[in-house]
């Protein structure tokens, strides 16, 4: 029974590390015949990135226009540049760090500012017979909305997606120590935050 116990225990990391391993080697399959100039695979890891890069640009921008744009400019680098891939990171930090570096770049060059957080007194929170399950959820959207830019990416990119901070840093063009500094403020302000909202 206690060894039946224990090898249970140790396999969700062991499924996590194993599926993480796939999921790279098919993007980076899929990289290579993109490489090669094969349009197929471009659709295929359009389809693959689509709903992740979504969810990741979401934190520049309300603007779903804006967001497609930039995906669609996005998987235009990748076809551009797969050749130039090399293996140093991961398919994915690749690929988002093209997608942030785009998201700027567009947001600035169309005049546009990067989301701001809004004052919560101006949100209007649902009534208390309102909420269920999801409440949790709304209380984390919302403290979330009051942090930086890059402190709310550092997050969604940290446990919204799983990236390392070493990863983070790719992604961001930043030093692995600034990551880590935003990830402290960022937990600092949300340990101060949802308490209040909760009280609230």
């Amino acid at each position: 029974m206690g060894v039946s116990t224990d090898s249970h225990r140790g396999q969700a990391p062991y499924c996590r590390c194993v599926n993480a391993a796939l999921r790279n080697q098919t993007d980076r399959a899929l990289l290579d015949k993109v490489a090669a100039g094969d349009r197929e695979a471009l659709r295929e890891l359009y389809l693959l990135y689509h709903r992740r890069l979504a969810g990741f640009l979401q934190r520049f921008t309300r603007r779903q226009d804006l967001v497609e744009e930039v995906i669609n400019d996005t998987l235009y680098v990748v076809w551009c540049k797969a050749g130039e891939f090399r293996g140093d990171s991961q398919p994915s930090t690749w690929i988002l760090g093209i997608a942030y570096r785009r998201a700027l770049k567009t947001l600035r060059r169309r005049g546009h500012q990067l989301f701001h957080a809004v004052p919560i007194e101006n949100e209007c929170l649902a009534a208390p017979d309102e909420l269920g399950a999801a409440e949790t959820g709304e209380w984390l959207a919302f403290a979330m909305q009051q942090l930086s830019v890059d402190q709310r990416l550092t997050l969604e990119l940290a446990y919204g997606q799983g990236h390392s901070c070493e990863e983070i840093a790719g992604i961001m063009d930043c030093a692995v120590n600034t990551v880590k500094t935003r990830m402290f403020y960022a937990r600092g302000k949300m340990r101060t935050l949802l308490p209040q909202l909760a009280a609230g």
